[in-house]
C-alpha cells in the first residue's frame, strides 16, 4: 500500500485534532521471522492501553467505557447537535487517553448537556454499563457525572503552578492521599548520595497513604496493573521465541523479569542490554518510560513503539554518532560539565510499525533512552529519529497556508522551502542522538534535584545542543547539510514557533505548562530578551500582524551557545533555584494580546494544531500447527473503528 500514489494520510478531523495514517515502507520485504517478531511485539504494545488511561486519572477507564456504551447502543436520533458534540467528546477522550487534553492537561468541557447523557443512559440496558459489583446505575452516575461536568472538580491532570502543592492539585493517578512534601520526603529517604548506580526511585509505582502509612503500589505481575502486564508478558514471551539473536532474546527476557518482579535494578539491567543491542534490525520500546505526566517528574507513563531500521536514512545519524566525542569536546559549556569520554552513543532512523500507550495516537518523532543519568554516563544511550512519522507530518502539512501567514518575508519562505524538511530532521537527530546524552552531573548531584523543572531544563538542554551545532561548519564538512545557509531554516522555524505559533496550542487566558512548550518558549524568549538591543532577533509588525525577524543568524548561534552553557550548569549542579527562575521568567507566561492575534490568524487557516495517528492492522497467517507463515498489513481501518476495536480486544483492567 505504501508504494501507491493515492496513499491517504488524513483520516479524521475534530476539535483541535487531525488524525493521520502512517505508511510502513519495507514491511512487506521483511523475512517471515521478522514479520512475526513485529506482530508479537505489536500485540504487546496494545495490551497496555488501559494502564495509561488509568495513570492519566482514576476515573478515566470507567468514563471511557460509559461513553462507549452510549455510543454503541444509543437508541435516539444521532443526527443532532448534542449527539455530534457527544461523539467529538468521546473522540477526544480516546485521543488523550482520558478526559484531560493530551498537551495542555486541562479537563475537557463537554459541549453536550448533562440531561442528554442522563436520557441516553435511561434507555440503555444496564448490562452495557461499567458498573461495579452491586452498584446501581444511579450510584455510577452520582460518582462520574460531577467528574465529567463540573469544571472545578479535578480540573487539571498535571499542575505545574509554582507555589502550589503539585501532587494534590494534579488529577494524574500517581498519588493518593499524600502531599507533595510527603512524596518528596518518602523518596528522599530512599536515596543514598554515595550510590554510583541509583535506580530511578518511584518510576513504576503509585504512592498511597493508607492508615497514616505512605507506601508504594508496584506496577508488576501480581501487583497493580497485573492483568494488563500479564498479557504484555504473554506476547513478549512469543517475541522471544522469534528474536533475531541472543542479545535481543536477553533484552526481552530481562524486560519480562522486570515486569514479573517490579525490581528497578532489573530494569536498569534491561536498559543497559537494550541500549547495547545495536545489531538487531527490529527493535522496540515497552514499559514505564517517560515522567512528563507526573507533576514531580518521577513516575513514568506506560508506552510502546515497535520499529525497524531505515538503513538508507540511518547513514545520517550514524555519521553524527561517530563524531560524538568531537561534539562533546567542542561544546560551549564549562569543561567541568563535559564528559571526558563519550560512551555507547548509537543512533538510527527507524520506521515505526506500531504505536502504543503514551506514544499513541499522539507521538514523538525522536527518542533517546534510557533516561537514567548514571547509565547514560557509564554505558551511553540509544537514539532514534522516526522517519516515516516525520514524513507523514510533512506530507500532511504541504500547501496548508501556514508559511504564507506566519513567515516574515520571501527570503525566509525560500529558506524554509529549500531546507526546512532536512534541517528539521537534523535538529531532531542532534537533539536525540547527542543532546540528551551530552554533559554530566557533578559528583553528588541528585538526578531529581530540579524537581518539577527537570523535564523543561532537560528538553532545553537537548534542543540548544542541536541548535548550536546546526550552524557549525562541521555539519557541512560531514555532508549533513548542503551548504552554510541551510541551518538558517531551522533557526527561523524554531524562533517563530517558540515566540509565536506554538501559542495556538494554548487556550485564551492560560499559561504554558507542558515541558516541551516551556522549553521552546524559554529558549526563544531568552534569546529575544538578550538580543533585543542589538536587534539580533526581534518581533516586528507589518499590516497589523506580528512576525519574527532574524537579523543576525551568526550571533543568534552565539546566544544559543551562551544559554546552553547556563542550562548545562543548572543541570550539572542541580541548581533548583536557577532552574525555577529561568522557567518562571521566560517559559510560563503568555502575552494575551499577542496570543489573541495568533489564535485569530491561525483560525482562518482551518488547520488542526495537533496531529496523531491510527495504526496499521497486522493480520497473521498460520499453518496447521499455528506457526506464522506470513503477516499481512492493512491501512484501511478508521479512527473510530480502531478505538472501538482496541477497547473491545485490549481492555485488560
Amino acid at each position: 500500500m505504501g508504494e501507491e500514489k493515492n496513499f491517504m494520510y488524513s483520516v479524521d478531523w475534530f476539535a483541535d485534532l487531525e488524525i493521520l495514517r502512517y505508511d510502513v515502507p519495507g514491511f512487506d520485504s521483511l523475512s517471515i521471522s521478522r514479520k512475526a517478531l513485529v506482530y508479537y511485539l505489536s500485540q504487546a504494545a496494545l495490551e497496555g492501553r488501559d494502564i495509561l488511561f488509568d495513570q492519566n486519572g482514576k476515573y478515566n477507564l470507567r468514563i471511557r467505557r460509559l461513553l462507549e456504551a452510549v455510543y454503541l447502543h444509543f437508541n435516539g436520533e444521532r443526527d443532532t447537535d448534542e449527539f455530534r458534540a457527544f461523539e467529538v467528546y468521546l473522540k477526544r477522550v480516546w485521543f488523550a487517553n482520558g478526559i484531560y487534553h493530551h498537551y495542555s492537561c486541562d479537563k475537557f468541557t463537554p459541549e453536550f448537556s448533562q440531561n442528554f447523557l442522563e436520557n441516553a443512559l435511561k434507555d440503555l440496558d444496564v448490562s452495557f454499563l461499567p458498573l461495579r459489583k452491586n452498584e446501581t446505575a444511579d450510584e455510577m452516575i452520582a460518582e462520574l457525572f460531577p467528574v465529567i461536568f463540573d469544571a472545578s472538580l479535578y480540573p487539571k491532570r498535571v499542575n505545574q503552578t509554582d507555589g502550589e502543592d503539585l501532587v494534590q492539585t494534579s488529577a494524574a493517578n500517581y498519588y493518593d492521599g499524600v502531599t507533595q512534601k510527603e512524596a518528596e520526603a518518602f523518596y528522599a529517604a530512599m536515596k543514598n548520595a554515595d550510590d554510583p548506580e541509583p535506580v530511578m526511585y518511584g518510576l513504576n509505582s503509585r504512592l498511597v497513604k493508607e492508615s497514616g502509612v505512605v507506601r508504594e503500589q508496584i506496577w508488576k505481575i501480581d501487583g497493580m496493573y497485573s492483568a494488563a502486564i500479564e498479557k504484555i508478558v504473554y506476547w513478549l514471551d512469543k517475541a522471544e521465541a522469534v528474536a533475531e539473536n541472543e542479545q535481543q532474546r536477553n533484552v526481552i527476557r530481562l524486560l519480562m523479569a522486570y515486569y514479573k518482579s517490579g525490581d528497578l535494578k532489573i530494569f536498569d539491567e534491561y536498559s543497559i542490554a537494550w541500549l547495547k543491542d545495536t545489531s538487531s534490525f527490529v527493535d522496540f520500546v515497552n514499559g514505564f518510560i517517560e515522567t512528563y505526566g507526573d507533576p514531580l517528574g518521577m513516575k513514568a507513563s506506560w508506552e510502546s513503539i515497535v520499529n525497524f531500521k531505515d538503513v538508507k536514512a540511518t547513514v545520517r545519524t550514524e555519521t553524527i554518532s561517530r563524531h560524538a566525542q568531537w561534539f562533546e569536546d567542542n561544546s560551549p559549556v564549562d569543561k567541568r560539565f563535559k564528559k571526558e569520554t563519550v560512551k555507547g552513543v548509537s543512533a538510527k532512523v527507524i520506521t515505526a510499525a506500531m504505536l502504543g500507550g503514551d506514544l499513541y495516537p499522539s507521538t514523538a518523532i525522536g527518542i533517546n533512552l534510557p533516561n537514567s543519568n548514571w547509565i547514560r554516563s557509564m554505558h551511553g544511550s540509544k537514539s532514534v529519529t522516526i522517519g516515516n512519522l516525520t514524513d507523514a507530518y510533512n506530507k500532511a502539512s504541504k500547501g496548508n497556508g501556514f508559511r504564507e501567514e506566519f513567515v516574515y518575508g520571501e527570503e525566509e519562505k525560500e529558506l524554509l522551502e529549500k531546507y526546512a524538511d532536512l534541517t528539521g530532521v537534523l535538529h531532531t537527530d542532534l537533539h536525540e542522538c547527542l543532546g540528551h546524552g551530552s554533559g554530566k552531573l557533578l559528583q553528588g548531584t541528585d538526578p531529581d534535584a530540579l524537581k518539577a523543572y527537570g523535564a523543561t531544563i532537560e528538553e532545553a538542554r537537548a534542543d540548544l545542543f542541536g541548535l548550536y551545532y546546526l550552524a557549525d561548519n562541521k555539519m557541512v564538512d560531514l555532508g549533513l547539510l548542503p551548504d552554510k545557509e541551510a541551518y538558517k531554516a531551522e533557526y527561523y522555524t524554531y524562533m517563530m514557533n517558540g515566540l509565536l505559533t506554538q501559542l495556538v496550542r494554548i487556550e485564551p487566558g492560560c499559561a504554558i505548562e507542558e515541558a516541551h512548550m516551556h522549553n521552546r518558549q524559554l529558549i526563544a524568549r531568552w534569546c529575544l530578551a538578550q538580543g533585543q538591543y542589538d536587534h539580533i532577533v526581534e518581533l516586528v509588525k507589518r499590516d497589523g500582524k506580528t512576525f519574527v525577524r532574524i537579523n543576525d543568524y551568526a550571533r543568534l548561534q552565539l546566544l544559543f551557545g551562551r544559554l546552553l552553557a547556563e542550562i548545562q550548569r543548572i543541570k550539572s549542579e542541580g541548581d533548583f533555584e536557577a532552574a525555577r527562575s529561568m522557567v518562571e521568567q521566560y517559559a510560563v507566561n503568555v502575552d494575551p494580546v499577542l496570543h489573541a492575534e495568533i489564535l485569530e490568524r491561525y483560525r482562518k487557516l482551518h488547520i488542526a494544531p495537533y496531529k496523531g495517528f491510527v495504526n496499521p492492522v497486522y493480520t497473521p497467517e498460520t499453518d496447521a500447527s499455528g506457526n506464522i507463515t506470513d503477516v499481512r498489513i492493512s491501512y484501511e481501518e478508521g479512527y473510530v473503528e480502531q478505538m472501538l476495536r482496541y477497547s473491545r480486544d485490549y481492555s485488560n483492567l
